[in-house]
């Protein structure tokens, strides 16, 4: 028997980071939706974070991972989205085996978007970049969220770079959305399944990020982080 699967890794992540935060953070800011809102997209992205920079590591292996999911589950690409969710991790090594483990999350997805096995395509490179850039930022919005006492002469950076950092994520996603559209890499595929696994798991980084700018346009408006307490 496992130690775990993926899905309850992801879930024991959010869990476990998130309640933490919460632990630590002010009494003010427990009930703020917005400072949920905002503390639950972060440490998400953190571990997507993870994943992406895997994606730009090991790329080669992704590539020859999708020619054999693609023969094998070809017509059954939902099929290959619960084999990876409950992909067994049999260790503490595991958990954080990037090439073992994570990079399958790349090459499930491009049964559905194929660019992802491409190093030349857009989403390779946003994603790949936005994992390499947005974990320092986001770390400083969650400190002005856990600890405002230490972050309270920071109030313009957390400000700025709360602004450019969702910014940057939202305008990725809508891009992306774009490009897969206007490609129609969704033919051949159940609506349904464009849905969940395409348009669902991508627009949590249009509509989380919204309410990332909301929050730090309010921190420069305020001169403070009480949109953390509202």
């Amino acid at each position: 028997m496992p130690m775990l699967t993926v899905a309850q890794a992801i879930v024991l992540w959010l869990g476990v980071t998130v309640t933490m935060s919460i632990h630590f953070m002010p009494v003010e800011h427990q009930t703020s939706m917005v400072t949920l809102s905002v503390l639950f997209f972060n440490h998400l992205n953190l571990f997507i974070s993870f994943c992406e920079i895997t994606l730009g590591l090991h790329i080669s292996t992704i590539k020859e991972d999708y020619k054999m999911l693609k023969e094998h589950y070809k017509g059954k690409e939902f099929d290959a989205c619960i084999a990876f969710l409950t992909f067994p991790i049999n260790s503490i090594g595991e958990l954080f085996d990037g090439r073992r483990v994570w990079s399958k999350m790349w090459s499930t997805y491009s049964l559905y978007d194929p660019s992802y096995q491409n190093y030349e395509s857009f989403g390779f490179f946003i994603d790949v970049g936005n994992g390499w850039t947005t974990i320092l930022p986001t770390t400083i919005v969650d400190l002005a969220i856990v600890r405002p006492d230490i972050m309270s002469e920071y109030v313009l950076l957390v400000g700025c770079v709360g602004i450019a950092t969702y910014w940057q994520m939202m305008y990725g996603a809508l891009i992306y959305y774009l490009s897969y559209f206007f490609n129609e890499r969704y033919v051949g595929k159940s609506s349904g399944e464009i849905a969940g696994f395409v348009g669902f798991s991508n627009s949590l980084w249009v509509i989380f990020p919204l309410v990332g700018i909301y929050a730090s346009v309010r921190v420069l408006d305020d001169g403070d982080f009480r949109v953390f307490a509202s």
